[in-house]
């Protein structure tokens, strides 16, 4: 992969490919919503290809919870790496607010260096 004088890259991922509790990854359960596949598989292939072949490159994949939306920013949110984040309840949710601090958070501390984080309440 060839990264042209590039040293960091923050991408912003979704939830397709987060491991869920069955072992799949999102977007290949069953009830993945049919509108946003071709995007999680895009997203997925993305991420594995900086896995594979971006060893050059300061790369961070920020995946948000299984739903993102407006909200309130709350500043307290559990971080993850590859699995799905859910609430007791099998939700799975994070505030666009506060994906947008972790987002900026991790743009200026690089806190996760060549991995995927997840966040959700």
């Amino acid at each position: 992969m060839s990264t042209a004088g590039v040293r960091r890259l923050v991408v912003v991922g979704g939830a397709g490919s987060l491991k869920t509790a069955s072992g799949l990854d999102r977007v290949d359960t069953p009830d993945f919503p049919a509108p946003y596949k071709g995007e999680a598989l895009a997203h997925r292939e993305v991420l594995r290809l900086l896995r594979a072949e971006a060893d050059d490159l300061e790369w961070t994949c920020l995946s948000p919870a299984d739903e993102i939306a407006p909200g309130e920013r709350t500043g307290t949110f559990l971080l993850g790496a590859d699995e799905l984040l859910t609430a007791e309840d099998g939700s799975s949710f994070i505030s666009a607010e506060d994906y947008a601090v972790a987002l900026a958070d991790e743009v200026e501390k690089g806190g996760a260096i060549r991995r995927r984080v997840t966040l959700a309440y």
